[in-house]
């Protein structure tokens, strides 16, 4: 009897010249303008990775009070997790970030873009940004979904 380790896409990346990429696979449509830290789509084969909603409290439940403070936990959180299921940051293929205040996330776009290079590295996969009346925790600004594929 076999087991599985966990659900697969249905439809494997295809890297030039055909073969099976080993890395998710970035979807751009031609003549489309090319997005700015993010991905238009992905493609990957493999064994998801899914967080829940992860917010940017440290191990003690203690939020930064600002808000990149809390991207740079979150996104640390999700890679700590991310770890726990044998994935890292490249395996990334969508964020969906859920944010209290959307001006808080315009609001330095340089310094949001350093914190995430930081943490995630110079790898952009598919994102959203929704802004919500509130989220589960109270003191939360930012609560980040995150899917990521690895190759198997």
């Amino acid at each position: 009897m076999s087991t599985s380790k966990g659900p697969t896409l249905a439809v494997p990346p295809v890297a030039k010249g055909g073969a099976p990429a080993l890395s998710p696979q970035v979807l751009q449509p031609g003549g489309w303008p090319v997005p700015k830290g993010y991905a238009n789509g992905m493609a990957a084969e493999g064994r998801i990775v899914v967080t829940g909603g992860v917010v940017g409290w440290d191990s003690s439940g203690v939020f930064p009070t600002e808000f990149l403070g809390q991207v740079r936990q979150t996104l640390s959180n999700i890679v700590a997790i991310l770890g726990e299921g044998g994935a890292g940051p490249k395996h990334l293929v969508r964020l969906t970030w859920y944010v209290v205040d959307i001006e808080e996330y315009l609001a330095d776009p340089k310094t949001l873009g350093r914190i995430y290079r930081e943490v995630i590295g110079a790898h952009y996969p598919a994102m959203a940004v929704v802004q919500v009346v509130r989220l589960v925790e109270k003191a939360a600004r930012v609560e980040i979904e995150a899917t990521a594929v690895v190759p198997g």
